[in-house]
């Protein structure tokens, strides 16, 4: 991690040692009745009528049940020291005290004695990995499935056959939201062996956590990234479910992603390493498609349920007809018909990389850089500004390409939406999902729960929503602004809004009943929303990919970012700019594009200013040698 992603030694370590100071370990104190019945019962007669009332209470609890808890007898049966020293002198008792664990919540789960049932295709997709598996040098595996093709029951399968070997697995999960319903699924089949991790529990449920999987007393850890580090000794298997998406790669120093750590360490320990996801990441694909991955398909949804009916509504035609309102005619229909049913619907608002973006709302045009051919953010200071390569230009009253002065920024937020819907639809339920919702620990549990025990028609929120959750009533999903994501200052934005439109498809009519979503946007044309709609991944993926090569991007290329902080704005730019040419002059042999200096999709946090260089280049090595020369010129 120090060497492939440029953080110090320590900052690594701290990473895959993420305890800092021990916790005190949790204790119970059981009080134990070791003397002879007889002798208490003795005793007991003495005591009857004495002055010593809290000694005949607490004799006469302790003959009857053995062992009292040390808590119960001091508070509920009046038993203090005093009380206690005198049992202990004449040995009729002792004292122990046993280690409790902190145990998170949900994991009070009952095992249900669930047995694995899959069908013909999930058998073949195991048979195909464990073959894998026999090879002297087995690859890694990426799973790709349909949403709702039953991945999980693959997962498990894979799972079980570690187990009997005596070995131990890892399933990383991408958000906190999901554990509630991963850990009780996999709680369900294989009980107290599953433990969990996430970011909600307190350090002594951390320490805990790990404690129990150190001495072996667990077999399955579940979690995100972090979980990654768990201490098992024998692990025989690391599975990552929705490896595309973007929670894996860390946001802070070491900046490593999941999928690669856990790729190197799967070869450190002679572990298995399973990727799964309806929308893998093109890095992963390009992988399976080059023969460094085994590709292995599941292409029907469980139970052959059909895929969802997928309408793409264009809301620049629903501005042209009168209609100002968030809710499209046909969604607001959609909903109408689900709350008649006593049908549940799931409405979201793709949030992710709408800030600052610009664009026309009656043509769907969003103001682009020239150079880099990702959205220019709007500035506080009215200038719309390139965070790839710096070009900068003054903000615009009417549309370049239809002249029209509807043209902005992106305004609505859930809770916005959540007014709309109670406004339109009176009598329906609405719970709502975003960051303000779910602050609280447990909070993720409580309105998926809820949902999912019907006490609510619509869900509204944010892309936590839409993610790997399996809620069988649920037979509408609308995407309010499916493009927002398109107009990110991220070469990614495509592949972000196919995989996140894609996998809200997804969360439709996983039940009995047949499942209809609906997208709205302003780029109906737009191949990412056409291949999501029509769930084709492999149209996607040429098209990213010419694109992708185009540029340099990758997977095409390797990229590396350098990216710089401090208070003194001119002192940041004067550092920047010898970083460039210092760079420029290192890399000239190797012929690496440079781009930049400039500013960080976030410029500015808490008075420190960002800023950044991008490098591009087709081997990983060269990017390799230059950052560890950078290291070095920036410690000179």
């Amino acid at each position: 991690m120090k060497e492939t992603y440029g953080s110090t030694m320590i900052q690594a370590l701290k990473t895959v040692l993420p305890v800092k100071d021990k916790v005190r370990a949790k204790e119970k104190r059981l009080i134990l009745f070791t003397g002879k019945k007889e002798e208490g019962q003795a005793l007991l007669g003495k005591l009857e009528g004495s002055r010593f009332k809290a000694r005949e209470r607490f004799l006469r609890a302790i003959l009857e049940a053995g062992s009292l808890d040390y808590t119960y007898a001091s508070k509920e049966l009046g038993a203090g020291i005093s009380v206690l020293d005198f049992f202990e002198k004449k040995g009729l008792i002792t004292i122990e005290s046993q280690e409790m664990y902190r145990i998170p919540e949900g994991l009070g789960l009952v095992k249900e004695n669930m047995e694995l049932s899959l069908n013909q295709e999930q058998l073949l997709a195991a048979e195909q990995i464990f073959r894998e598996w026999q090879e002297p040098d087995p690859r890694p595996a990426l799973l790709f499935g349909v949403t709702g093709s039953g991945k999980t029951q693959v997962y498990m399968r894979l799972i079980q056959k570690v187990l009997e070997e005596g070995k131990q697995a890892i399933v990383l999960i991408p958000e906190i939201a999901l554990t509630y319903q991963t850990v009780r699924r996999f709680y369900a089949m294989f009980g107290d062996k599953v433990s969990v991790l996430n970011s909600r529990l307190s350090q002594g449920e951390r320490y805990d956590q790990f404690k129990r999987a150190k001495r072996g007393e667990i077999q399955i850890m579940v979690g995100p990234r972090s979980a990654l580090f768990t201490p098992f000794s024998r692990l025989g298997l690391i599975i990552i479910d929705e490896e595309h998406e973007q929670t894996y790669k860390s946001e802070n120093s070491p900046r490593y992603h999941a999928r690669e750590t856990a790729e190197y360490r799967a070869q450190m320990e002679n572990a298995r390493l399973v990727m799964g996801s309806a929308t893998p990441s093109l890095e992963a694909y390009t992988k399976a498609k080059d023969g460094e991955y085994r590709l292995v398909k599941l292409e029907a949804r469980y139970e052959d349920r059909p895929l969802p009916e997928v309408t793409v509504v264009d809301l620049r035609e629903e501005l042209k007809n009168g209609n100002r309102s968030i809710l499209s005619r046909s969604l607001k229909t959609a909903v109408e018909r689900r709350l008649e049913r006593g049908e549940q619907s799931v409405l979201f608002l793709n949030r992710r990389g709408y800030a600052g973006f610009v664009s026309c709302r009656s043509c769907g045009e969003a103001l682009k850089c020239p150079h880099c051919d990702v959205a220019l953010t709007e500035h506080n200071n009215g200038k719309l500004v390139c965070h790839y390569c710096g070009y900068e230009q003054p903000r615009v009253e009417k549309c370049p390409r239809c002249g029209s002065p509807y043209i902005g920024g992106f305004k609505a937020g859930t809770q916005q939406i959540e007014q709309v819907l109670r406004k339109t639809f009176p009598k329906a339920r609405v719970l709502r999902m975003d960051y303000d919702t779910t602050r609280t620990k447990g909070s993720y549990e409580k309105i998926l729960s809820s949902f999912a025990e019907h006490k609510a028609d619509i869900l509204v929120g944010t892309q936590m929503i839409v993610k790997g959750h399996d809620f069988p009533d649920v037979t509408l999903v609308g995407a309010i602004a499916a493009d927002l994501s398109l107009n990110a200052a991220d070469y990614r934005c495509a592949e972000r809004t196919f995989q996140l439109l894609t996998q809200a498809v997804g969360r439709s009519g996983r039940g009995r009943k047949a499942g209809e979503a609906i997208i709205q946007s302003y780029h109906p044309d737009h191949y990412s929303i056409q291949a999501a709609a029509k769930q084709d991944y492999e149209a996607f993926y040429q098209e990213e990919m010419a694109y992708r090569m185009l540029m340099d991007y990758p997977p095409a290329a390797h990229m590396l970012s350098v990216l710089a902080s401090g208070e003194d704005e001119k002192l940041l730019e004067q550092g920047m700019d010898y970083l460039a040419k210092f760079v420029e002059r290192i890399s000239g042999k190797y012929r690496v594009h440079v781009i930049g200096p400039a500013y960080a999709s976030v410029g500015k946090v808490n008075d420190i200013y960002r800023k950044v260089l991008y490098l591009k280049h087709k081997d990983e090595r060269v990017l390799q040698d230059i950052k560890n020369k950078t290291e070095k010129y920036i410690e000179v």
